[in-house]
């Protein structure tokens, strides 16, 4: 069992930065993928980052590429989500997520955080 707790989130004007940082109680050899997600009010949850714990090989989603940057600290289990040039429509809840095996980049994924708010003002 993973257990996964995000911090960081909040509040910040647009063009602003966030760092949302998530710790997975797992070893990491048990995780393959860790993962962003996001849900903005309304809509679906969708895919923004992920990482291969073991590799730091990463894919994102088209609307954060080159704002966004997903990094690991493999001492500290940690995964973190670096937010810059934020825009409005970047503002939703902001879920860390794991996946156990490899495969599809954006589906699958086995455990969940209870997900951060980020909001981004104009």
């Amino acid at each position: 069992q993973v257990q996964l707790v995000e911090s960081g989130g909040g509040l910040v004007q647009a063009g602003g930065s966030l760092r949302l940082s998530c710790t997975a109680s797992a070893r990491p050899f048990s995780i393959y993928f860790m993962g962003w997600f996001r849900q903005a009010p309304g809509k679906e949850r969708e895919f923004v980052a992920t990482i291969v714990w073991s590799r730091g090989t990463t894919y994102y989603t088209d609307s954060v590429k080159d704002r966004f940057t997903i990094s690991t600290d493999n001492a500290k289990n940690t995964v973190f989500l670096q937010m810059n040039s934020l825009k409005s429509e970047d503002t939703a809840v902001y879920y860390c997520a794991a996946k156990t095996r490899g495969g599809a980049v954006r589906f699958d994924y086995d455990y969940w955080g209870q997900g951060t708010q980020v909001t981004v003002s104009t």
